[in-house]
């Protein structure tokens, strides 16, 4: 048997060979790496959360897109290592969309003319708060509108929903794009203040608001996108309703919130309907189907919602409309060229009870009219005129907007932006961090860590 020869210098070519191709598959490594690591977050991450917290939509790409100016998103950051996560993936992601859009941390300590220059002294710093500027415009995004708490009115439960997105992306139309949407809101007739939650909605979509007396001007200003009333306690003059029903005409956009008022009458306010063949009738609406009214009270009115741009995410989604003390509308015959659609309307068991505010019952009495009716209308001219009237005013408040778990300022926002031409910014809507629970078992638990 003869002895087996071994050649030293083969396994020393041997092993030198397996060091080359060692070392390159090595070297091709740490260059993909490096390679990925430049990557944008978009790119390299699969956003797997529930509600999708570091995406953004559809409508936040056309603005962004859309960028020709730069844009800087200061990040306040009170304190190293505390960071928030969700936020600094957002921000990772608005960056990897547009070469215009540049995320800077600042702390307001060691730069102390920052919050001089970006945050109004009535403000409260947050960490975790963002700044947006282009140019000379800016806007402060506190943390509080990042992460929005809201109270359920039924079990006194906090919910929080993330609002990222949609502050930032209007934060960016807002210092990018200077003419915004204006609105006038109409005054001299004990109009209310419009409720805090629908104020601040109409600033986050960058909508202007300024109050206006048709008492002492000759015509509705050409910069009005909108006219609001909401909630006067005492009727309009006949030159008014003139005034107003020939703005629609000319393509003038009006948005009414007018229930009935107590010891008063909105007789010339709603002649603006009359041509449209919508109608009001006397007294208070109250529901005789269970399934239509809310909170153990016939007079908190649950409507059905008719299918249309206004109504059509609520309806998806399952929100309820609820719209307490409440004039019935009945549409008839249209003599106008406009197209009158009923957004909301009662069951028929619906009926107006004549005594309005002095009634002592629910149940139907004599004298009362029949429903159903119609506590919702819109009218359109194809020109552009235009019309959307809620026939409640208390249906806006907080507690009632709270109750209906925010559906009834949904509604009114949906109104605005069919009236005032709907920005890609404007239909962002926050994400709810009321997180849902995966139980999984041990096996596969192990499985997933392989």
């Amino acid at each position: 048997m003869k002895k087996p020869h071994f050649d030293p210098t083969g396994a020393i070519r041997g092993g030198a060979y397996s060091v080359v191709i060692t070392a390159v598959v090595l070297a091709i490594l740490i260059a993909l790496n490096v390679a990925v690591a430049a990557l944008p977050a978009s790119a390299t991450e699969y956003d797997i959360s529930a509600s999708k917290l570091y995406s953004v939509t559809s409508n936040t790409k056309s603005v962004v897109n859309a960028l020709t100016d730069d844009v800087t998103i200061y990040w306040i950051v009170l304190q190293a290592a505390q960071e928030d996560a969700v936020i600094e993936k957002l921000l990772d992601r608005y960056e990897g969309l547009s070469d215009h859009i540049t995320v800077e941390k600042r702390n307001p300590d060691v730069y102390p003319t920052f919050a001089e220059e970006y945050i109004d002294e009535d403000d409260t710093v947050y960490n975790n708060s963002l700044v947006v500027e282009c140019g000379e415009r800016s806007r402060y995004i506190p943390y509080t509108d990042i992460y929005v708490t809201d109270a359920d009115m039924y079990s006194y439960y906090y919910s929080t929903s993330f609002d990222g997105e949609g502050a930032i992306t209007s934060a960016i139309d807002y210092v990018t794009n200077p003419d915004q949407p204006a609105a006038y809101t109409l005054t001299g007739h004990g109009e209310s203040a419009l409720p805090a939650t629908f104020a601040d909605s109409l600033e986050k979509e960058n909508i202007t608001v300024e109050e206006l007396s048709l008492l002492n001007t000759d015509a509705i200003p050409e910069d009005a996108d909108v006219l609001i009333i909401y909630a006067p306690q005492s009727d309009i003059s006949e030159e008014e309703a003139e005034m107003l029903s020939g703005y629609v005409r000319s393509g003038g956009k009006l948005l009414v919130m007018a229930g009935p008022v107590e010891d008063a009458a909105l007789t010339n306010l709603y002649s603006v309907l009359e041509p449209y063949g919508v109608t009001p009738v006397e007294g208070v609406v109250v529901e005789g189907d269970r399934a239509h009214y809310a909170l153990t009270t016939p007079a908190a009115l649950m409507p059905d919602m008719a299918s249309g741009g206004v109504t059509d995410a609520l309806i998806e989604e399952g929100y309820y409309i609820i719209m307490p003390v409440a004039t019935g509308l009945e549409v008839g015959d249209n003599t106008t060229t406009a197209t009158v659609t009923s957004l909301l309307t009662t069951s028929d068991a619906a009926f107006s009870k004549l005594a309005g505010y002095d009634m002592t019952t629910y149940e139907k009495e004599e004298g009362d009219i029949d429903g159903p009716f119609s506590l919702g209308v819109q009218v359109e001219y194809e020109d552009g005129g235009a019309i959307v009237w809620f026939s409640s005013s208390a249906y806006l408040n907080d507690l009632y907007n709270a109750y209906s778990s925010g559906a009834n300022n949904d509604l009114t926002m949906n109104a605005m932006s069919s009236l005032v031409g709907e920005s890609e910014a404007m239909s962002i809507r926050s994400k709810s961090l009321n997180y849902n629970y995966l139980t999984i078992s041990d096996s596969t638990a192990g499985l997933l860590k392989v």
